[in-house]
């Protein structure tokens, strides 16, 4: 899970960077011209976003003791190395990480990092459509065109197939591989060759925008006397408080009796994501509560504004992690819903995220955090109200049809329901 807006927190500690650079071009006018070249050198080197990793593991990371490393003979030895190329920096930026022990403190290369930033921020380039694979056929099948992208707005419509992209066949592709194809810098143009029933295959070309990318989704469901607004939530991105919102009161105006969140294999994503989305359905409590390294603690709350009251049960599983942890703690210590499904994930770290000089970045574990009761889920995660756990063939049918998800074929769905409906 991501510190308090990845987006605004990237932007500070460039600041950082560059305001310590620029120290050192400071302190380099009062060397001689040999000393001032070799600082001038340094900043330039592989070696210079070696030493930039390390001093934020040194300011930052949660654990004082760096896992019992010294880490100050660490910083000796990298600097004594010679680098002759970005790779070789990162091979030993990301071995000297490892031996932190933590698998969230990571270093990412400029592409992984512009990857993390586009998911973190909730918008990508592409064409807006979300795709799936056939579970009998593998064929690539749209199962959503995004409300005013250029697909939506090209026809393109949940169903059709895609059976090439820019005359390459899809047929034996994975969705990664589809994905990957479509996506590509903003106003360049991609042709999509459809398949649609009752037509013949036939040519779409777009031009590839950048796209907010949808982290929730809403319905109201009659189920029996009940109706009930059902939300799912993939997500933590920077455009989910906002989406979220919108579909509760999209929801409440249908004048729905209850509601279902729906946080099975959501990753997470950002801490202030979750927060905001606490408060809409909290009016009073402790959200989450975060430790540093220093001891210093920080608790978020509720400040009095719930956007509804209405009974509540929230689905989670192995795959609810993180920000999604940190919302289905809070709404179980604080009594506000009945937690159904499978325990999950268990990851109670909290990262910070940097940008470095040459385009790379490090997100870097800050701090512990603890539900509003004081249990810590690290390793062990949330424990729903109600176990639920899926059987092999009922997770398959989820997994290679999302669609199936909040229906009658959803066993924790319908759990779920009943919960709900015994509390009328």
């Amino acid at each position: 899970m991501i510190q308090p807006s990845t987006v605004r927190s990237i932007w500070q500690h460039q600041l950082v960077l560059r305001g310590a650079m620029f120290t050192g071009a400071f302190l380099a006018t009062l060397l001689p011209l040999s000393a001032s070249s070799a600082v001038a050198s340094f900043k330039d080197s592989p070696k210079a976003v070696v030493d930039e990793a390390w001093q934020i593991v040194n300011r930052e990371y949660v654990d004082g003791t760096f896992n019992r490393l010294d880490w100050q003979k660490t910083r000796m030895e990298l600097l004594k190395r010679n680098y002759t190329n970005r790779q070789e920096a990162y091979i030993a930026i990301r071995s000297t990480l490892r031996k932190l022990g933590d698998p969230y403190t990571r270093f990412m290369d400029p592409q992984q990092f512009q990857s993390l930033n586009n998911q973190t921020s909730g918008e990508m380039s592409g064409v807006g459509i979300k795709l799936e694979a056939n579970p009998q056929t593998k064929q690539l099948l749209v199962a959503e065109a995004i409300d005013n992208s250029p697909a939506f707005k090209a026809g393109i419509k949940a169903g059709d197939a895609i059976i090439a992209i820019d005359g390459k066949s899809t047929q034996n592709m994975t969705l990664d591989g589809a994905i990957s194809l479509i996506r590509g810098e903003i106003g360049k143009s991609i042709t999509l060759k459809i398949a649609r029933s009752g037509k013949l295959p036939f040519d779409i070309p777009l031009t590839r925008a950048q796209i907010e990318v949808s982290s929730v989704f809403s319905e109201a469901k009659q189920e029996g006397k009940l109706k009930v607004g059902y939300i799912r939530l993939s997500e933590f991105s920077s455009h989910s408080a906002e989406q979220m919102e919108k579909a509760i009161k999209d929801l409440n105006r249908k004048q729905v009796n209850a509601y279902v969140l729906d946080m099975r294999g959501n990753p997470g994503g950002l801490l202030q994501a979750s927060v905001e989305i606490a408060r809409m359905w909290m009016d009073n409590g402790t959200i989450v509560k975060t430790v540093d390294r220093k001891g210093g603690n920080e608790d978020f709350r509720a400040v009095q504004g719930a956007l509804t009251q209405l009974p509540m049960a929230v689905l989670v599983d192995g795959n609810s992690a993180s920000a999604s942890e940190i919302l289905a703690g809070a709404l179980k210590d604080n009594r506000r819903a009945q937690i159904v499904g499978a325990q999950t994930f268990g990851k109670a770290l909290v990262q910070s995220v940097h940008s470095l000089s040459d385009g790379s970045g490090m997100a870097v574990t800050v701090a512990h955090y603890y539900t509003p009761n004081g249990t810590d889920i690290g390793h062990k995660g949330v424990t729903p109200d109600i176990k639920v756990n899926l059987n092999s063939m009922d997770q398959r049918n989820l997994s290679e049809s999302p669609t199936l998800m909040g229906s009658k074929q959803d066993p924790q769905y319908q759990r779920a329901i009943s919960v709900l409906q015994a509390r009328r």
